[in-house]
């Protein structure tokens, strides 16, 4: 009888509750998903998404921002794609090689078939090391998918990882897989603790990060443009896991998803007590790509 290897915590304490109740509670408060799913800007439609993007601090600085992302998702998929980050080009795309993970709620499965049919076409190692992209969203994505399968990868920052989200959503068709696809990554991390403050600090410096340099990288990610995208975050450092939004961004583009829209952005120094600007701050966003249902009309007659 063959023995389930279980991907354990790696996280610390405090980065997201380990109680079912208390991760229940969080999450439904913050993250409701109504059943119409989330306004459609400039329509007043409403709709779910396939693919949405989350930010992955602690869940106190984030948490809220992150479960309007993954709240948005379809909620009848099979299988929900967890892209990460933190990965400078050249490396290859690293895969959990667990038969699943553990959760506040139990073991969640990974869709094992998907996960051999996607290293067969992109390649791909373990994934053995600590971090946060990932995991930090597994309980989320276990209360509102308690059904589903998870596929666990992390993508480089480089557009071959929007190729790979393509892939993605290709090889998800073939094996007849409804599949949803979350990206994980944070916006400018600006100040002495990460070694990047040009605009000094304060209120002033805050306004840029949230005007200028986070607003450069959201508008990219709306327009579809994935090289400007990755331009934001390589040259301005506006985010540091633009290898996962990549993948989104291919994996709806090529499934006819709609244009991404901003459901909400935030950062790390709204939580903080003081009313004094951090000296340090992170920014983050909630983006969604909802369903094109003229596309998937057309496609269904086809």
């Amino acid at each position: 009888m063959k023995v389930m290897k279980i991907r354990d915590y790696s996280l610390p304490a405090g980065w997201y509750p380990r109680d079912p109740l208390e991760v229940s509670k969080e999450v439904s408060r913050w993250g409701s998903r109504e059943a119409k799913g989330f306004s459609l800007k400039n329509t007043g439609d409403s709709a779910f998404s396939r693919a949405a993007i989350a930010p992955h601090a602690g869940w106190y600085y984030s948490g809220r921002i992150a479960a309007e992302a993954v709240s948005s998702l379809e909620p009848e998929a099979e299988t929900v794609a967890v892209l990460g980050g933190h990965l400078p080009a050249g490396y290859e795309p690293l895969f959990a090689m667990e038969d699943a993970v553990r959760t506040p709620f139990g073991h969640l499965p990974i869709d094992i078939e998907l996960r051999s049919a996607l290293i067969n076409e992109l390649g791909g190692e373990e994934d053995r090391y600590r971090d946060n992209t990932v995991e930090v969203l597994l309980p989320m994505v276990h209360h509102f998918f308690p059904r589903a399968k998870l596929l666990w990868i992390r993508l480089s920052a480089e557009m071959g990882s929007f190729k790979a989200g393509q892939i993605i959503s290709k090889t998800a068709v073939e094996l007849n897989r409804k599949i949803n696809v979350l990206a994980s990554t944070d916006l400018t991390h600006y100040g002495r603790n990460y070694g990047f403050s040009p605009q000094g600090g304060g209120s002033d410096a805050l306004r840029w990060v949230r005007e200028v340099n986070d607003a450069n990288f959201i508008r990219a990610v709306k327009n579809g443009d994935a090289q400007q995208a990755l331009q934001c975050a390589e040259r301005d450092r506006a985010a540091c896991s633009v290898g996962a939004v990549l993948g989104a961004m291919g994996f709806a583009q090529e499934t006819g998803l709609g244009n991404a829209q901003l459901l909400d952005y935030a950062t790390s120094a709204e939580r903080e007590e003081s009313k004094e600007v951090p000296d340090s701050f992170v920014g983050y966003a909630a983006m969604a790509f909802p369903i094109n249902h003229l596309h998937a009309s057309m496609t269904e007659k086809s």
